[in-house]
């Protein structure tokens, strides 16, 4: 997504499972690379951390 990724729009770069199709490739954004999640954001599950992320979007969304 060349122009930044909207809030509300998922990755062109997700499967099905929610899973980074470039997790781990050279072609992978600087800012996903980058990114260091946290229990804070993430929580202690993969639901607590799509809610959370969800409300992330929702409180980003222009």
């Amino acid at each position: 997504m060349p122009q930044g990724k909207p809030a509300g729009v998922p990755c062109v770069q997700l499967d099905a499972d929610l899973r980074c199709r470039l997790f781990g490739q050279p072609q992978r954004p600087a800012f996903c690379a980058s990114l260091r999640p946290q229990p804070d954001m993430c929580g202690s599950s993969r639901q607590d951390a799509l809610m959370r992320l969800t409300w992330l979007e929702r409180q980003t969304r222009p």
